[in-house]
């Protein structure tokens, strides 16, 4: 990675909100577990552990963040999905098999696109400056 990519990177994740670094975690799951498939269909096996590693730590760090208290009954439907993900990944790495990863990517792509969906939502229900002014 250049430097110039790597600095406009870590700016990107520094200034964004949290809304945003959860769908960069999303989207850099989404694109580590396209390409773990990708790397067992070529029977890339070195590629392929590389990309489920990173794969698992985003899973992981999404799962750590997630706060019960607050989240109540969502949080632990969110947590089981992520489990169910890490426990379907590392069967694929251990088999070589793409089919769980198929599975862990249909849950990301469905997680994804509802999180975009409301956080769209939230921004649109949200006072605008003129509003909060009065």
């Amino acid at each position: 990675m250049s430097y110039g990519y790597g600095a406009y990177k870590k700016t990107a994740v520094s200034t964004a909100s949290k809304e945003q670094i959860l769908l960069m975690l999303y989207q850099a799951a989404i694109k580590n577990c396209k390409k773990a498939i990708e790397a067992i269909e070529a029977r890339q096996i070195a590629q392929k552990g590389e990309y489920i590693g990173k794969f698992q730590d985003i899973v992981i760090e999404l799962n750590n963040s997630l706060d019960f208290e607050v989240g109540g009954d969502i949080a632990k439907e969110l947590s089981s999905l992520y489990d169910y993900m890490l426990f379907s990944s590392t069967q694929a790495n251990i088999k070589i098999d793409a089919e769980p990863l198929q599975g862990c990517l249909n849950v990301l792509n469905t997680l994804y696109e509802g999180w975009s969906e409301a956080i769209k939502s939230l921004k649109a229900a949200a006072p605008g400056p003129e509003e909060i002014k009065k």
